[in-house]
């Protein structure tokens, strides 16, 4: 059983070797997301799409104008593994690839008629995950939540632009 955590305990909140997973920010957030992408996959399995192959169509289906490198820039995927995961959606017909007429090293994406129906049928599948994970929880809670992560990602920020 771990011990409560100090509420009074004023920065830094983590000693090297002095915290355990379960206390680690980063641990956690990494088994939510985690269990996220199982969920995910496991409701897409019906679609025949994963949740990598299915974040393309979603993007997709939100912007006309995208990019092989934009997408790949946006979701943070290596553009070769973006690449790979592209042609396995375009082997399912729910995509096109088109080389920009000004600069043949440009990829254009956009949807086929089949993608733009399937994006339509599982746009809710990520939410209904988002939501079963946040069974439970009040709306303040959630509004809390969404606060601190945003503050969290606005300190990475901030690490990062002192370092330029």
């Amino acid at each position: 059983m771990s011990q409560p955590l100090d509420c009074t305990a004023s920065f830094p909140f983590y000693v090297p070797g002095q915290y355990k997973p379960e206390q680690s920010v980063g641990y956690l957030m990494n088994k939510v997301v985690s269990s996220f992408l199982l969920e995910a996959d496991r409701r897409l399995a019906s679609y025949d799409l994963t949740y990598v192959q299915w974040l393309p169509l979603y993007k997709l289906a939100q912007d006309e104008d995208i990019t092989l490198a934009s997408l790949s820039r946006d979701l943070q995927i290596d553009p070769a593994a973006m690449s790979r995961s592209l042609d396995r959606i375009e082997s399912k017909g729910l995509i096109h690839r088109k080389r920009s007429l000004q600069d043949r090293r440009v990829v254009h994406l956009e949807l086929s008629v089949e993608g733009r129906e399937i994006a339509e049928n599982v746009k809710g599948v990520l939410a209904d995950v988002l939501n079963d994970h946040l069974e439970g929880f009040s709306v303040e809670e959630w509004t809390t939540m969404l606060g601190l992560l945003k503050r969290m990602l606005q300190n990475g920020d901030a690490l990062r632009e002192n370092v330029s």
